[in-house]
């Protein structure tokens, strides 16, 4: 059955503090866990952050509040007290909340507990039609939330997210019983809610899309100062950078080496409107990559501070990648006996990290160790422990 509209209609979005009194006195009236979701901008602003913030709860009904009008949402974050917090792929949310002032004291991640249950399809729209029989729209999951006034049929879709979301979780706790698997969900959505946000990327700049085509230091450079450029005018603009100048377009101009205006803008990705409007910022950051001395330039080959990608292994370290060979096995075996996907089984990083450098002396006690150190829960050592030792000393 097709789901086209929320019970009780589409709510007005809440943008003053007046509307934001009553929404917080409507939830302290409610029952039970909290269904949440944030819609951002991405690909659209520079920064994933919330601009618009929905909440259901059995016994208070849906709001719909635009982050953007306050300074902070702490009060709905108080609001909610100890009480469960349910999001659908909550590591995409989780950041965008907490930079409002929102951080669950506990979590039900409904895509994770559909993983957890050996589930294939886990989007919200295949598990809600699948486990409660409705099918949810989703054709605005990709668009410009940033936009004002939010179109109706936006809001409509926006709401319907969090429309089924308490039914879907109650659904998944039962599966997760049946499967003797709450307690691998309990720790997992610990995890999810208690984890700082992410570090900063080292070298973001080596992620720039085409870069495997750039031969030497010094075009390594010109990809950096290029990419650098775009950024500091992405941050003020407020724009993701790939709508002021594509990744390939930049990888392509510092293969080439442009040194001119007609040069540049023969690269079709600087033809667009901003592209255009700063062709001196990107000569002038090509040159700067011109003048540096070999002391500054980017070294050709990344350097990590972990193992180095896997394809390399074989002709560095052959005992390490046949140890990886042997683990990823292993882990793939177990992964089918319990009906789950094997990166939720263990994080392949971890894995990596196991088989390249082993603890000594490599028994179970030190891998278990080794695991807890790379993150693993506890439910992940205990299934998975005794055979990463066997594949380290096979």
């Amino acid at each position: 059955m097709l789901l086209t509209e929320p019970r009780g209609g589409v709510p007005a979005v809440v943008e003053d503090q007046p509307e934001l009194d009553r929404v917080l006195d409507a939830l302290g009236d409610g029952i039970g866990p909290v269904a949440i979701d944030a819609e951002r901008a991405s690909g659209f602003r520079y920064l994933p952050r919330a601009y618009l913030i929905q909440l259901r709860r059995n016994g208070s009904g849906t709001f719909m509040i635009d982050p953007i009008r306050f300074d902070d949402l702490k009060s709905v974050n108080n609001r909610l007290g100890d009480a469960e917090w349910i999001l659908h792929a909550a590591s995409q949310d989780l950041p965008c909340l907490a930079e409002v002032g929102m951080k669950p004291a506990r979590l039900f991640d409904t895509e994770l507990a559909a993983r957890l249950c050996g589930m294939e399809r886990v989007g919200l729209a295949a598990l809600t039609e699948n486990l409660l029989g409705y099918s949810l729209e989703k054709h605005h999951s990709a668009a410009d939330w940033s936009t004002r006034p939010l179109p109706y049929d936006w809001l409509k879709y926006a709401a319907l997210d969090v429309e089924l979301l308490i039914d879907l979780r109650d659904r998944l706790a039962d599966e997760l019983h049946e499967q003797g698997k709450q307690q691998w969900a309990l720790e997992e959505f610990e995890a999810l809610a208690t984890s700082p946000p992410p570090a900063p990327r080292k070298d973001p700049w080596r992620r720039t899309s085409g870069i495997h085509r750039v031969r030497g230091a010094r075009a390594l450079a010109r990809v950096r100062e290029l990419w650098l450029a775009r950024d500091e005018l992405a941050r003020t603009m407020d724009k993701a950078p790939s709508k002021i100048v594509p990744d390939l377009a930049i990888s392509d101009a510092a293969i080439a080496d442009v040194s001119n205006v007609g040069q540049l803008l023969s690269i079709p990705g600087f033809q667009r409107r901003h592209g255009r409007a700063n062709t001196q910022r990107w000569l002038d950051a090509l040159a700067r990559a011109r003048r540096l001395p070999s002391s500054d330039l980017p070294h050709v080959a990344a350097q990590h501070d972990g193992p180095p990608a896997t394809h390399r292994w074989a002709s560095r370290d052959p005992e390490a990648a046949a140890r990886l060979k042997q683990a990823r096995l292993a882990v793939a075996e177990l992964a089918e006996q319990y009906q789950l996907p094997a990166e939720n089984l263990i994080a392949p990083a971890a894995v990596r990290a196991l088989t390249w450098q082993p603890p000594r002396p490599a028994d179970e006690e030190s891998v278990r160790r080794a695991l807890r150190d790379s993150g693993a829960r506890n439910w992940q050592i205990d299934i998975t422990a005794a055979a990463l030792t066997q594949s380290l000393t096979d």
